[in-house]
Formats: structure tokens, C-alpha cells, sequence
């Protein structure tokens, strides 16, 4: 990149010269490049309420399991992006360290209090084995009682403009997802040290930082999970500049409480989905759990099928074979 030293950057110079923050992200192994696929495991009550309602819910990730979700990458963001001794030398000037520190403030309480709520994620697990994974089974799929409902992601079709972001989910310890940020606090430094940015500019290389870290903390995890070998499909509520999804906000009622949820109804949606997208063509396979593979279970899940009007998806229901028995 050439750096401009006598003249100040445009608008559009500053965001392709902050667009380096984003030369980690490995785009041949990221979706839509690879397209992976993916099986969601869940309990047979719930594969019935997707099947009959043509909808699947996405879960506010502050309620997920892990309990460092999201809040890690954004918490240790915000405490070493203030406390960053070479963000200071490289703005050189009090009232744009001031600016710079404010603007950030700014983004980190906005994302807090507005978007963080209406974030959502639906998780998906790498499928290779055709049946499916035990410890998901264990975790996940109702202690092997449970579906996996396996999705061909060579169905979905890209849309550059859609709220929706699909991506691996990436693994390491505390210190190493620490360590990243660090690297990416100075590159960030180092850009804004060698460009000349004018002080009323300095929200954009802030902002496109601050997006960076967010998109590296929804899609980030202790490295403890990394046998999930998790994607997810992300609501990004910022991204929904149209409104599309705003109907689909809503709740449920489980075992935590109240909480939000994205109760997405899977079928076409002008400028987010395809004009064929359906449950029958992204789905490739249904998988009942091992401790309920029996020929009559199976009947049973092909006869609620067809009465839901999933004619197309009978022929897809398989069983897995591992011998495992429940305690």
C-alpha cells in the first residue's frame, strides 16, 4: 500500500487502507468459497416444530453455553484498545486520541445496549461422518434421542446484501485470542501512524476496527469447544437495512427464562434469500440419533413428514449406527 504522508486521504482511500485489519480471514476456506456440509443437532421435538412451521430459531449468543460468547472478544477488546500506549504516540495530538477514544466508546455502548440484543446465531457442526458426531449427540442431540438435520450449503446462494454472515468458527486459548487482538490493536496503530487522516475522519478507521473485532468475536471460542468444529449463520441487526427480519424478532419462554430469539421462517425473501429457498432444497439429509434408530422411530419421523408437508424429505431420513446406549 502506498502510503500518502502530504496529503490527506479520501474516504474511500482511508477504508482501502484499513481494509488491511481484514487480511487474516482466510476467504478460500470461507463460505461462499467453501461450502461445507453442516448438520444441526436438536431434540425430535423441535426438528417437528421446524418441519411444521417452516421455521428455525437463531439464539441471542449471550445465552449460549459458552459463557465467554461474544463478551470476551468485545471486553478485552475495549479494555486493551484504551489502554493502548502505541494508539496514543500514533494519533500524536491529544484532541485526536480524545476523538479516537471517544469514537470507539461510542461504537462499543452502541453494539452493548442496541445491538448486541437482537444479534443472533444458528450453529452447525461440520458433517464428514455419516453418522454424525457422538459427542454432539451427547451435547446437543437430546443424548442421542435426538436429529440432525444435515444442510448442503451448495444450495444456499450468495447475496452480498443480505443480514446474514455464514462463517467457521475459530478456536484458541485465552492468551491466544488475546494475543490477536493485540496484533490487530498495532496494525491498527501502524496505519494510522503512516496515513495522513484528518482528525474529523478518524471515525472510519475506528469504526472499520471496531467491525473487525466484532466479527472476530462472534466468531471466535475457547479452543475447549473445538471439537464441534462449529459454523454459524449470523443476524447481524446493523445489516438489516431494510428491515426485512424485523417481524421475525421475538421470544421464548425455556429454561433460562425469557429469552430473545430470530424465529427465521425459511422460505423466499426478496433481496436476503433465492427465489426457491426452501427446508426440502437446502436440506440433504435427516439423521435420527443412535438410541432411537429403530425401523419403527424411523417410520414415525417419515410419517410427520408427510403430514407437515415434507413429502420430498422422506426419502432423506437416515439413522445413525453407532451402537451407543444412554445412561
Amino acid at each position: 500500500m502506498l502510503v500518502k504522508v502530504d496529503s490527506m486521504l479520501t474516504n474511500e482511500e482511508i477504508v482501502q487502507v484499513f481494509g488491511g485489519l481484514w487480511s487474516d480471514l482466510d476467504s478460500e476456506n470461507s463460505f461462499p468459497k467453501k461450502r461445507p456440509t453442516l448438520a444441526h443437532y436438536t431434540s425430535i421435538s423441535v426438528l417437528e416444530k421446524i418441519m411444521s412451521g417452516n421455521e428455525v430459531w437463531f439464539s441471542n449468543p449471550l445465552y449460549m453455553n459458552d459463557m465467554e460468547e461474544v463478551r470476551f472478544g468485545m471486553m478485552e477488546g475495549e479494555r486493551l484498545f484504551l489502554m493502548s500506549a502505541d494508539i496514543e504516540a500514533a494519533c500524536n495530538d491529544s484532541n485526536r486520541y480524545n476523538v479516537v477514544r471517544s469514537t470507539f466508546g461510542h461504537l462499543i455502548n452502541d453494539f452493548s445496549n442496541k445491538l448486541a440484543f437482537d444479534t443472533y446465531v444458528f450453529c452447525m457442526s461440520e458433517h464428514e461422518k455419516p453418522d454424525g458426531l457422538l459427542s454432539m449427540w451427547r451435547g446437543y442431540g437430546g443424548n442421542g434421542a435426538g436429529a440432525a438435520i444435515v444442510i448442503d450449503t451448495k444450495q444456499i446462494d450468495e447475496n452480498e446484501a443480505s443480514p446474514f454472515i455464514i462463517d467457521k468458527v475459530s478456536y484458541g486459548s485465552a492468551d491466544e485470542r488475546r494475543s490477536w487482538i493485540i496484533e490487530k490493536i498495532t496494525e491498527f496503530s501502524r496505519l494510522l501512524r503512516e496515513n495522513s487522516i484528518p482528525t474529523e475522519k478518524l471515525y472510519i478507521p475506528v469504526h472499520l476496527f471496531f467491525e473487525r473485532l466484532k466479527l472476530f468475536s462472534l466468531f471466535s471460542k475457547h479452543h475447549g469447544f473445538e471439537e464441534e468444529r462449529e459454523w454459524r449463520f449470523v443476524y447481524m441487526p446493523d445489516r438489516d437495512t431494510s428491515g426485512g427480519l424485523k417481524s421475525m424478532l421475538g421470544y421464548a419462554v425455556g429454561k433460562n427464562g425469557v429469552e430473545p430469539k430470530l424465529k427465521f421462517n425459511v422460505s423466499p425473501m426478496s433481496g436476503t434469500t433465492a427465489d426457491d429457498f426452501s427446508i426440502e432444497k437446502i436440506v440433504s439429509k435427516i439423521i435420527l440419533g443412535p438410541t432411537i434408530s429403530s425401523p419403527l422411530a424411523k417410520s414415525a419421523v417419515c410419517r410427520m413428514l408427510e403430514q407437515n408437508g415434507k413429502q420430498s424429505l422422506v426419502l432423506k431420513v437416515e439413522a445413525s449406527t453407532i451402537p451407543y446406549r444412554a445412561t
